[in-house]
This record gives structure tokens, C-alpha cells and sequence, in this order.
């Protein structure tokens, strides 16, 4: 079965290691997914989280662009709350004249953090004058590509030959519908929200707003040399869902964590759902047997897999066995 098989890297810190070693992880890893035939490298956008490196994707993606040749570096994503949409445009502009055809631009609604994060990141914004999501994309629209009839328009320089490619993650029929009124490929967030009915859903919301597209579907992936392996080392992942009580909801990684969103948000009242994650688990061709159900199910023609934050080690030979099972498909 013809799909692609993309990357996305946290740079998890690994217990008694810096932010440095998981940066040069994080790099390694990039060099390898070229190596093994990933169609893209992604990082994600982490604030003020003790465990992970990934605070800034844009200042990694120019770092491992000049240490690769081939494969696409983008954002998995840019959380555009808080920025303006023109630095955004600029940055990756910028970078996509550096590697011309190989930046991806992905942008999340989400925060990427908690509340103290998200108030220090914008408190230079004004509430009355900050714009929505929706008119963000608009504005990026705008500055990426650019009309040629005004002469006055303002730029996003330097404009590059090749303008980043553009992808919105989400993982509702909202964002399958805002996605296609604004021109940007949706990432399914199954890694996220696995449930199969709400991607049924968001995947024809999607093909119907397109007129026949198809999301990039993001999920969660642990390959080993045994069944019982691979399952041993899911067995202990859990996702936290805090609910608070003025309607905002948010996964975290344990109720700790849960309690402190809500002090961090100024609110008691809420509530802590646990649940296992959704991980495709297993040998490496029990793992390519699920991508290849998923495949035939909802006609996804490209994956992007997350890998736990398990130890660095056990990261790669994961990365590594999927490659090598689809190594026909990838290359």
C-alpha cells in the first residue's frame, strides 16, 4: 500500500540528561529519518515544561535544515495565540529561502503549555485587538502569498521561490471545515483524540469542504522486536484530561500536572478524567498492519508518527524498525 511516513520529535528529556543531549537527540534523529526515508520532520512547541526541549521550532528547524539535505522541517505546530501572524510569515519565509521546497508551516490552536506560560507569552497582546484563529490564517494567507497587483502590500521578507507548505492541526470537524475555507491541509491529531468516530466524521467534513481531500493523519506508534515488549511499554501511558468548570478542557501528563493547570488558571472547580492513549503498539509488521488499516479505511495517503517519550534509544529503534517494514513504500 502507497502512503508516506512522517516524523514528529518532542525532544523529550531523558531522566539525568540536559536540554542539550535531547536537542542533539532531536538532531541525530533528523539525520536518521532522511536516512530511513521519512517524508517529513516535525517539532513540536512546547512552554515552561520541565521534561521537554521544544520550545521554539522555528530556531530548531533552521538548525537541523543545515544539517540535512533532502527531507521536509516544519512545525508540528507554531501555537499562532501568541504570535503576530506577520513575525510567523517572516520567520518562515525566511527559512523556506534558506532550503527552498523543504519548510513546512503547521499552526495549533492550542496554548502548548499552562496558564503562566501563556499569560507571560502575551503580555504585550491586546485582548480587544488580538484576532481569532480563523482571521490568522487569513493574514498568513496574505503574507505567504502574496498578491502581485499591489504595490503597496506589505511583505513578509525575503519571499522566497518556494513558500512554505501549510498545515492547520486539529482534530474536529471545525478545524476539517476551517482548514478548507482557508486553503490549508488539515493534520488529523489522532495521537491526540484517537476516537474513530470523531475522525470518521472529521475526514469526510474534510473531504466534503475539499471536494475529495484527504487529512494527514497524526498517531501515536511504539514498534519492538516482540508483541509483549511493545506492550509493556504502553501498558503505563496515561493521558489526563483536566475539565474546568468555565468550559476550557486540556490533556496532561498526570494529576499533579491536572491540579496545577487549574490553580496556575485561578480555578477550583473541576474535574480529572484518566484514560490510556490511543498507540499503535507491536512488532514492526503488526504496526504497519494497523497503518494499513487506517489506510484502507480512510484513504490517509501520509502519516506523521509520534513516538512516546520513552528513552532516546528506544525511540529510534522504533522509528527505525517502522522504517525498515515500509522501507519499499518510503524510500
Amino acid at each position: 500500500m502507497s502512503y508516506l511516513l512522517s516524523l514528529l520529535d518532542k525532544s523529550p528529556i531523558d531522566p539525568g540528561t540536559t536540554a542539550t543531549d535531547a536537542l542533539q537527540a532531536t538532531a541525530r534523529l533528523a539525520a536518521k529519518a532522511e536516512e530511513w526515508g521519512y517524508h517529513r520532520f516535525w517539532l513540536a512547541e512546547h512552554h515552561n515544561m520541565t521534561g521537554l526541549a521544544s520550545s521554539a521550532p522555528e530556531t530548531l528547524i533552521a538548525y537541523l535544515l543545515a544539517r540535512t539535505s533532502k527531507i521536509r522541517i516544519g512545525s508540528g505546530g507554531v501555537m499562532l495565540q501568541h504570535y503576530s501572524a506577520y513575525k510567523v510569515a517572516e520567520t518562515f519565509n525566511l527559512l523556506a529561502s534558506l532550503a527552498p521546497g523543504r519548510v513546512d508551516l503547521g499552526v495549533g490552536k492550542a496554548p502548548g503549555g499552562f496558564p503562566l506560560s501563556t499569560r507571560a507569552l502575551q503580555i504585550g497582546i491586546d485582548p480587544e485587538r488580538k484576532p481569532g484563529f480563523a482571521e490568522q490564517l487569513s493574514d498568513l494567507n496574505h503574507y505567504l502569498a502574496p498578491g502581485k497587483s499591489d504595490d503597496g502590500a506589505l511583505l513578509a521578507t525575503p519571499l522566497p521561490v518556494h513558500a512554505p507548505e501549510r498545515f492547520l492541526l486539529g482534530a474536529s470537524v471545525e478545524s476539517a471545515e476551517l482548514a478548507a475555507a482557508k486553503g490549508w491541509q488539515l493534520v488529523f491529531a489522532a495521537h491526540l483524540n484517537g476516537d474513530p468516530d470523531n475522525i470518521e466524521r472529521t475526514v469526510a467534513a474534510y473531504e466534503r469542504a475539499t471536494g475529495g481531500g484527504r487529512p494527514i493523519l497524526a498517531v501515536a506508534a511504539l514498534a519492538a522486536e516482540s508483541e509483549e515488549r511493545a506492550r509493556e511499554r504502553v501498558a503505563g501511558l496515561r493521558i489526563f484530561k483536566v475539565f474546568l468548570g468555565n468550559g476550557q478542557s486540556v490533556n496532561v501528563g498526570s494529576e499533579e500536572q491536572a491540579a496545577e493547570f487549574a490553580r496556575q488558571a485561578g480555578v477550583s472547580d473541576y474535574r480529572v478524567e484518566e484514560k490510556s492513549p490511543s498507540v499503535l503498539h507491536g512488532t514492526p509488521r503488526q504496526v504497519r498492519q494497523e497503518l494499513d488499516a487506517l489506510h484502507r479505511r480512510y484513504g490517509v495517503k501520509e502519516f506523521v508518527i509520534d513516538t512516546p517519550a520513552l528513552p532516546a534509544a528506544e525511540r529510534f529503534a522504533s522509528i527505525e524498525l517502522i522504517a525498515r517494514e515500509r522501507l519499499s513504500l518510503v524510500a
